[in-house]
């Protein structure tokens, strides 16, 4: 993808020093890419999807002071539609990342692959940063694609004594 590394500077510069948001949305896309190499998403997809996912946090905050995913569904497709416009893309192409964006949250809404590949993503970086390790079964039913499951299980599966 030409434009993923001019995505990343535009998320860097939307974030300015906020580290934790870029940290967390570069994991996000390290995963994502994983997750691509073994299932049959659309990189032009997924790979900005995974970048701009939290891109509403920041106006959530301001709006309702709060960073909740409900917000964030609300408040980020516009900010990622402005963003994406910038490089050119079909409006196809952009709806479908805005409806990711729009639903990162919300798992049972959407049942496509591009967007299971994003919710695999995000789990799995958001359960590493806090800390929490799950069973098996857990993994099995909360995540959504095989290479997911794999990566949480290698990731994230509770260390049997």
């Amino acid at each position: 993808m030409i434009y993923r590394d001019n995505l990343i500077t535009e998320l860097k510069s939307y974030f300015g020093n906020d580290n934790k948001r870029i940290n967390h949305a570069l994991t996000v896309l390290k995963f994502a890419e994983s997750i691509l190499e073994r299932e049959s998403g659309n990189s032009d997809t997924v790979i900005p999807a995974a970048i701009l996912h939290d891109i509403g946090i920041k106006e959530s905050e301001k709006k309702y002071n709060s960073s909740a995913g409900n917000y964030q569904e609300i408040e980020g497709p516009p900010i990622a539609r402005n963003i994406l416009h910038k490089f050119n893309l079909e409006d196809n192409a952009v709806n479908e990342i805005c409806d990711i964006i729009a639903h990162h949250h919300t798992p049972d809404v959407i049942d496509i692959l591009n967007f299971n590949v994003i919710w695999d993503a995000d789990l799995i970086t958001n359960l590493i940063e806090e800390g929490i390790t799950v069973d098996k079964k857990k993994i099995d039913r909360i995540f959504k694609t095989d290479e997911g499951k794999k990566i949480a299980e290698k990731e994230l599966l509770k260390k049997e004594k």
